[in-house]
């Protein structure tokens, strides 16, 4: 959690943040990623997903986490259709009526266990709640699992997603029901 004295503000992401958000994947997937990755899946997919998605910070589902200095601590959002992989080969999923998918979150290295993550996730969960969905999935990084565990979600098995053709990236599909 973050220190009593400590201020944490949510808002949404617009175009602009693009390069801040950039920053903050940059800085976050490398480090957290590095002890559940070998460096050879590291060194293709990194540059894939430690990018802003447009799309995503113009969506009005994207939120950024500061801190009272206006520092990026956290991002993350979520969607009403299965994420596509980059490569247009249709995605890991398809769309389920009720069910929601957490897009792109990440913490800041330094600012880990402050309660970032979990107030962005409250945020997320919460939107996508009140929007409708019954259930979020994640496909989360191996390094993530206890993280979304921590906040409700529950194991259905590993998959591998395409990132691109011949670009693979071992990850957990995790779900939780939206009450």
């Amino acid at each position: 959690m973050l220190p009593p004295d400590a201020t944490l503000t949510l808002r949404h992401a617009t175009l602009r943040d693009l390069s801040a958000v950039d920053a903050l994947l940059a800085r976050s997937y490398p480090r957290l990623l590095a002890a559940d990755y070998p460096p050879s899946v590291l060194v293709t997919a990194l540059p894939i997903i430690a990018r802003a998605r447009p799309e995503l910070l113009a969506s009005g589902r994207y939120w950024l986490a500061e801190d009272a200095a206006g520092r990026l601590l956290g991002a993350g959002g979520w969607s009403g259709h299965a994420p596509t992989p980059r490569d247009g080969s249709g995605g890991p999923g398809t769309r389920t009526d009720g069910l929601a998918h957490v897009r792109h979150v990440a913490t800041d290295p330094d600012a880990l266990r402050r309660g970032v993550g979990r107030a962005l996730m409250a945020r997320v969960m919460a939107e996508a709640r009140a929007t409708g969905f019954r259930q979020m999935e994640s496909l989360s990084t191996l390094t993530a699992v206890p993280f979304y565990t921590a906040v409700g979600f529950r194991e259905i098995g590993s998959i591998v997603v395409g990132l691109r053709p011949g670009i693979s990236f071992p990850a957990v599909r995790m779900v939780c029901d939206l009450p």
